[in-house]
Order: structure tokens, then sequence, then C-alpha cells
């Protein structure tokens, strides 16, 4: 029997869930939900079969729904996942489960006393190359676990683009990375130190390094930014992992398309170089899906609260970039270039207006 299914909120996110539980046959689409009508004549498009609605209490109120997908703004999550509690529902959800630290902390809450399954796409875990580089460390291959480093810095979305809940580039996009690093370290913060440079002048840093310890000692630094060549003639990206030991190192770089994963270890040398899986929505999807029928979580399924986790630390090294110099380099003009740029561009990074097309193609 496929597990029925609501989608409230049919933007970026939306169409990515769409199409993975299209096309892994586990899923029934029964509602697609949001309030732009846009939105909804393409959900017409891509899923004929769905009913598509402007008012999710009738998703809430279906006793047949078993599952709801939250993938709207992040101030409606609350509500949303309030709601679904009261409906009897699983819920998969967008991070960050709401657009506060204090309503996400009232979220976890809520979820942990709950009977159902529920949890948050914090996609880097359900990656091939990190499962594949977790397993290779905890088998004792490098040594020691003692310093991680994580870069992911793109041209990609800019001021204006889909932040205004989800906090600046370091929180939106850079909480995955503060999470995954948790993941690895198997341990929680202990100190950190942030800089950030307030690029094109704009209010915020949209560059931000910080390193710092986990509880257990081992060390980090986190570098994230979509400031990476915007107005470039040729638009590049740079994205890896370098991960030491004290006996071996591994790391992994990746073009969007490949991952490239090397394995130093004590005793055997391993070079892996597979697709690279985009958000890995068909993992968590898979994931979800075998824990309603088993009736057994699949511990691999991210927990609300290490999104919680991940979004109040992504906050607190924010605010530390603020306590320090935050030099301010370039003009406000030049933003406004970068966003004309985007408007007119068909192949780029985060470009949310064309992933329309692309989805349709």
């Amino acid at each position: 029997m496929k597990i029925k299914v609501g989608l409230i909120g049919f933007g970026r996110m939306g169409q990515f869930y769409l199409k993975e539980m299209q096309k892994s046959g586990q899923w029934d689409i029964v509602y697609i939900c949001d309030v732009n009508t846009d939105a909804l004549e393409l959900a017409k498009l891509l899923s004929p079969e769905s009913k598509t609605i402007t008012d999710e209490r009738i998703v809430f109120a279906d006793k047949n729904v078993q599952v709801v997908g939250l993938f709207a703004l992040a101030d409606s999550r609350k509500r949303q996942i309030e709601q679904a509690i009261q409906s009897g529902k699983h819920i998969i959800s967008e991070k960050p489960v709401s657009d506060t630290i204090d309503k996400e902390w009232e979220v976890v809450n809520l979820t942990e006393k709950y009977d159902r399954f529920s949890t948050v796409n914090l996609y880097l875990r359900n990656s091939w190359y990190h499962q594949t580089i977790k397993q290779f460390i905890e088998q004792g291959k490098i040594g020691e676990l003692a310093i991680l480093r994580i870069c992911h810095m793109t041209p990609g979305l800019v001021p204006g683009e889909g932040h205004e809940y989800e906090g600046p580039a370091f929180h939106d996009c850079g909480m995955h990375y503060v999470d995954i690093a948790r993941w690895y370290a198997n341990s929680e913060y202990k100190t950190w130190h942030a800089q950030g440079v307030n690029m094109w002048n704009y209010k915020e840093p949209w560059w931000i390094q910080c390193h710092g310890t986990f509880q257990n000692g081992i060390v980090f630094d986190i570098t994230q930014g979509f400031v990476y060549g915007q107005l470039s003639k040729n638009q590049t990206h740079n994205s890896y992992v370098d991960i030491i030991g004290t006996k071996g190192i591994v790391r992994m770089t990746h073009d969007f398309q490949t991952a490239v994963v090397d394995l130093h270890g004590v005793h055997e040398t391993l070079h892996l170089e597979r697709p690279f899986g985009g958000k890995n929505i068909d993992v968590l999807c898979k994931l979800f899906a075998d824990s309603i029928k088993t009736g057994k979580r699949n511990p691999r399924l991210p927990f609300i609260r290490d999104s919680a986790i991940a979004s109040e630390n992504a906050w607190l090294f924010l605010k530390d970039a603020h306590q320090h110099v935050l030099p301010a380099i370039g003009e406000l003009q030049t933003l406004e270039e970068i966003r004309e740029r985007r408007k007119h561009l068909k192949n780029g990074y985060g470009l949310l207006q064309s992933h329309r097309y692309n989805l349709i193609k």
C-alpha cells in the first residue's frame, strides 16, 4: 500500500519532494497545497492525480492522509507542526523548524512527546559520501578523529532571494555544515570564534569562517558563503570536507555532479567517485516510508532536536561574528548587478525561478 501524503508548500523544495516521491512508487501524493496560483498550476501539470488546494486545513482534516510534508516558509512551520500533531499525522519538515530559536525548541518539546514519526531534512547526513567517510572513521582507520575542516562557497543565493525567514547565508545554508560537523564529532560545541565580511556593504555578513572546539576536544573550522565569484564570466565553487585523524586523513570534493572521496587509512587507500546525489530527498523519503511501514524509526533519520541544535549554534556563530570587526567591502550597487544577472541566468547556483522550468523538462 502506498503512503498517503499531503505536501504543503510547492516552491523549490516542495517540487524536489514531489519528484522523488513520484519516482519511488511508495507514495500517494493526495494533496499539493500552496497559496501561489502559479505554483498550483505547475502542480496540476506535474501531478494531475493530486488535489491542488490553497487551504492547508483540508490536508490536516483528511483522516486518510498519513504524512504531511511541510515545505513552506519557516514562519509557518510551528503552526503546521502543531496542526499535524493535533490531527495525528507523521511529519517531514524542511529546516529550520520555525523562524526563531525559541519557537524551534517549542517544536522540539512538542514532537518529542508525540507518538508519531517526525523528521527534518538535514540532507548532508543522507549523502553517500558522508556515510562512507563516517563509517571509515568509526572503523578506526585514520586513528582518533582530531580536526574537522568543512568549506562550502558558491555564487548562490544573495540577500533577498529566500532568506527572509531563515536568516543570512550562514544560518540558512550554513546550519547544514554546523550540523554535519557535530554529526562527525558526536559531541556538542564548546568554544568558537567567527569572522565575517559584509560583502557588497550589505548589513549582514554573507561569508563567515568559524573555528573552535567540541566538548570532546575535536577541533573544527567551517567556512560558508554565497560570495564566490558572483559576477565572474564562468561561475565556479569551492566545496570540500577535509578530516584529519591521528594516523590518517579523509577528504571529499564535489562539482554538484560527481563527488570524489579519498580515504587515506593506515592499511588502505581508497579513491571513490560516484554521482553527487543532490539534496538526497530520495534517501530521506525512503527512510521515512520504511519507518512508517515497519513501525520502527530508522536510526539514520534526523530528529527535530538535531535541527534545533544546528540552528541555535549557527545563530550563535553569526552573533559572534557581529562581536568582531565586520569589514564592509564593496558597494550595494554591485549587489544590484548580481541580482539583475541572476534574474536572467539559465544555468547557475540556486536559481529559484529557473528551477521550476528545469523540473518541467
